[in-house]
């Protein structure tokens, strides 16, 4: 599946974050994130109302400290589609 947008994945502690140049959505759980995510790409106005968004995540692994890169396992990437 081709994404038609990208954001990094962030988790800051409370709140999980995805964001880009131009959208900024956060949850603190996945599938609040989910739900924020439809919410901002409605206001966006860049989709018409009914188009499906695939929507590439990716775990921005520079937020943890290097000596903890090694249980990476526990973080992730993650491409969902979205119907506004």
């Amino acid at each position: 599946m081709k994404a038609d947008i990208e954001l990094s994945l962030i988790h800051d502690g409370k709140f999980w974050v995805g964001s880009n140049h131009a959208l900024e959505v956060k949850g603190v759980t996945i599938s609040e994130l989910d739900e924020d995510l439809k919410r901002g790409l409605r206001e966006t106005g860049d989709f018409t109302p009914g188009t499906t968004v695939n929507v590439f995540m990716g775990f921005d692994f520079d937020t943890i400290p290097t000596w903890l890169r090694q249980y990476h396992n526990h973080y992730f990437n993650r491409t969902i589609s979205v119907t506004l």
